[in-house]
């Protein structure tokens, strides 16, 4: 088994995919929460029936923009701060989503450049 310089040996793949789901379950969780706060804003605040908050809602949250028009003041100011909250959603669940993938990935890298005996990196 291969170690890094501190004796900490890269984790079994099992352990690597049991967090990667723990992180899928967490990013689902946050996306799906948000989903639902936008389709209850758009349709209370904005006014819209629900197939067309969930639309909007969806749209948002995917960073592709809204569908509908909002006529609201109360509407449009939630709009505009779901639309805020979305894109810092939206890339916090992709760095959830990655995180145990890239942190594998840094681990092994970090195995390799030092080996299992090295004190200092190569090259």
């Amino acid at each position: 088994m291969k170690h890094d310089p501190r004796g900490h040996p890269l984790p079994p793949v099992k352990v690597y995919r049991q967090r990667q789901l723990a992180s899928l379950r967490v990013a689902a969780t946050v996306l799906g929460l948000s989903l639902l706060v936008g389709i209850a804003g758009y349709h209370w605040w904005g006014r819209l029936a629900w197939i067309d908050a969930l639309v909007n809602a969806s749209m948002i949250l995917g960073g592709m923009g809204p569908m509908d028009p909002i006529t609201t003041t109360a509407g449009k100011l939630f709009a505009s701060g779901y639309a805020l909250y979305s894109g810092v959603a939206l890339l916090t669940t992709v760095g959830i989503i990655f995180g145990p993938a890239l942190h594998r990935l840094l681990h092994r890298f970090h195995i390799e450049v030092y080996g299992e005996d090295d004190v200092e990196p190569r090259g």
